[in-house]
């Protein structure tokens, strides 16, 4: 991806999600997935291994509007969680936070990225596929509501310039 600043994220800051944070995460979690939504406690749990977790949340004014989790066990990264308040959709978080990921799971030396994405998200599945991310496997009825699961990998071993956004 470009280091040019998007200026659909202007008043945005991405930083490492802290304990102070996971309240407000988990209220957006079950507004955002009510079906399927993480208890606090789990997020808590993510927090307490950093050694092989990346936690990150997107804040504006309005207080965090996205959010972004990331597991890294060499040489395998997964995104465990990645959201945005409908109402911020469209202006480029979930590409930053989708970026950030990326690069610490390259910065943990993971050779794939791998994610999981409900069949009925086509926004997400765009946004992994313009990354590069590939459709391996699909799960299904993996959701609670029967929605089956799309498997998506990113390579990232190889020629980094390939990868970047998705570009030939």
């Amino acid at each position: 991806m470009s280091t040019t600043p998007d200026p659909r994220t202007a008043g945005i800051t991405v930083r490492d999600m802290t304990l102070d944070d996971v309240t407000a995460v988990s209220v957006l979690e079950q507004k955002l997935f009510p079906i399927d939504a993480w208890p606090l406690q789990m997020f808590l749990d993510e927090l307490a291994q950093p050694e092989t977790r990346r936690y990150l949340v997107a804040e504006s004014a309005d207080g965090i509007v996205g959010y972004a989790g990331l597991m890294c066990i060499e040489p395998i990264a997964d995104v465990q969680t990645i959201a945005v308040v409908p109402d911020y959709e469209g202006r480029g978080i979930g590409t930053t936070l989708l970026t950030a990921l990326i690069d610490e799971a390259r910065r943990r030396y993971a050779a794939d990225l791998l994610l999981e994405v409900r069949a009925d998200n086509p926004r997400a599945q765009r946004l992994y596929l313009r990354f590069g991310f590939e459709q391996i496997h699909v799960r299904p009825r993996y959701y609670r509501d029967g929605v089956d699961a799309l498997i998506m990998r990113l390579q990232l071993t190889g020629d980094e310039e390939t990868r970047e956004g998705g570009q030939p």
